[in-house]
């Protein structure tokens, strides 16, 4: 079910739910960096069916990204998205416990909410989600940056007015990089063109707008609040933008961390590591409501 959602500061964000609004626990699907929540459409419809007890499943596309409203530069931090994810979790899921479930971007929102909503995290989340997410810097991950300028630069040599197969050739390119860099071994083709189209989508203004607050985000004192709940940190061995070391730092950094590295997979976990993700995912929630 898809819904528009606004949060306190007028700002409507795209919302989309799936199994029981009155189940004991919600699954809260947070994206990366120039994508949106289809990210999650392998993932969203199967949780509430591969659970032991009835549970909700939230997916929304953060401020700036998707269907939700432009941000601004003043919008376009972690510490805002950190504030709207705590703002989407106690109005649209208002009860019962929370497992969060972040990808690159996704993850440094859930660690900013860990920060800045201790009483909401240590009262209501009772587990984490790390997907492809880097534990610090990693001033190689500027791919949305790097495929956009391509796009542009061939369109201004070539002109605006380009003839049609151009544009296809243009279009194949790009998503050819974007296979190389973001995917691994043997991703679907389907894959590959939601990826090339949710970058092209959020290509220049979302881009340039959220690129410094990635950079200058403190990961350390966000995790060092969520030092007791289950983590999971997942990553592709065949990740481009973050190496696998990084998951061990993330599950290093709790009690009860666990680090995975998946064979042959890349950056887009949700999409072409799906069918592993989602018994891992499982596995968060079932810790979570036995924990009661």
């Amino acid at each position: 079910m898809t819904e528009e959602f606004t949060l306190s500061d007028g700002a409507a964000i795209g919302l989309e739910r799936a199994g029981d609004p009155d189940g004991e626990l919600t699954v809260v699907l947070v994206h990366s960096y120039a994508q949106d929540r289809r990210v999650w459409h392998k993932i969203i419809g199967v949780l509430p069916a591969a659970t032991e007890r009835p549970v909700q499943v939230i997916a929304y596309d953060q401020r700036g990204h998707g269907d939700s409203a432009p941000a601004t530069p003043g919008t376009a931090t972690v510490e805002q998205l950190g504030d709207d994810l705590a703002e989407v979790i106690e109005r649209a899921a208002p009860h019962g416990k929370v497992v969060l479930v972040g990808h690159g971007m996704g993850g440094l929102v859930c660690m900013a909410l860990t920060a800045r909503h201790r009483l909401l995290f240590t009262g209501r989340v009772g587990g984490l989600v790390f997907l492809a997410t880097a534990a610090g810097h990693v001033p190689g991950a500027v791919l949305p940056q790097s495929v956009g300028r391509v796009v542009q630069d061939l369109e201004a040599i070539l002109g605006s007015r380009l003839l049609e197969p151009v544009r296809q050739k243009i279009g194949r390119a790009t998503e050819i990089g974007l296979r190389w860099l973001l995917l691994g071994d043997d991703p679907d083709r389907d894959d590959v063109r939601l990826v090339a189209e949710m970058i092209s989508r959020h290509w220049p203004d979302t881009v340039a707008l959220f690129r410094p607050a990635l950079d200058r985000y403190d990961r350390e004192a966000a995790l060092s609040v969520a030092a007791g709940t289950p983590v999971l940190a997942v990553v592709g061995e065949k990740d481009r933008l973050v190496p696998a070391a990084h998951a061990r730092a993330l599950a290093g950094a709790v009690e009860h961390g666990t680090a995975v590295v998946l064979p042959g997979l890349g950056h887009m976990l949700p999409l072409e590591g799906s069918a592993e993700i989602i018994p891992r995912i499982v596995g968060q929630i079932h810790t979570a409501l036995r924990s009661g």
